[in-house]
């Protein structure tokens, strides 16, 4: 199976084609604020450089979140039109567990880290396998580091900023050198999903949140 993956939930954004398991190729793109004028953009260019037609793709992938708000609605919106226009299955892959994903295998407890944005971070907890053990949350930083399981592995940007915090508090933690564009990993998280006939249709994709998005009043 040859999936179209990709993730704009922050700023390091990614496009990949994964067949049967395997990358064939990926375009990786730092850009906070612009994946709404880049990620077309990157599409068509891989999708060209391998030679392949929209209609060569068997599903499509997205990282669904948490994330920016800007960059969910973006990438949600995107993989609606060509699931749309395609008439192609989409698989829906939590971010977080493509963070995890990341690092399969490097401790029997799994942490995945995403910032919240404002005031929190976002938790997702994994066996050694990527599995996952408990329902992702949303904390402060002194709530994730009051309670740190021994001997965990820890990905994602919040471990590299709280790296020192998290080593004293847990002084076998381990971190993992891995990168964070995660649109392969996406990708490799959708193919048994897809397989097995669980893709979504264009209109039943929808952002996980772990909090409401902030609205506030209009100042006009």
């Amino acid at each position: 199976m040859r999936v179209l993956a990709f993730d704009t939930t922050t700023g390091r954004g990614s496009v990949a084609v994964v067949q049967d398991g395997e990358v064939s190729g990926e375009v990786r793109l730092t850009a906070p604020d612009s994946h709404s004028t880049r990620l077309l953009g990157a599409i068509d260019f891989l999708l060209g450089a391998l030679g392949l037609s929209l209609q060569a793709i068997d599903g499509l992938a997205v990282a669904i979140g948490p994330g920016s708000f800007t960059g969910l609605r973006v990438g949600i919106a995107t993989v609606q039109g060509l699931s749309l226009g395609a008439e192609r299955p989409v698989a829906g892959i939590p971010t977080l567990d493509a963070l995890a994903y990341r690092i399969r295998g490097a401790a029997p407890r799994l942490i995945a880290l995403m910032d919240a944005y404002r005031d929190g971070i976002n938790v997702g907890t994994y066996d050694q396998d990527a599995k996952p053990v408990a329902e992702q949350r949303l904390v402060h930083p002194d709530e994730l580091l009051a309670s740190l399981p021994t001997g965990a592995a820890f990905i994602g940007e919040p471990a590299r900023r709280y790296r020192a915090q998290i080593a004293q508090a847990q002084p076998e933690a381990l971190f993992p050198e891995r990168s964070l564009f995660l649109a392969a990993s996406v990708g490799r998280l959708a193919i048994p999903l897809l397989e097995a006939g669980k893709g979504l249709s264009a209109d039943q994709v929808r952002p996980l949140y772990l909090r409401e998005p902030h609205i506030g009043p209009s100042r006009r």
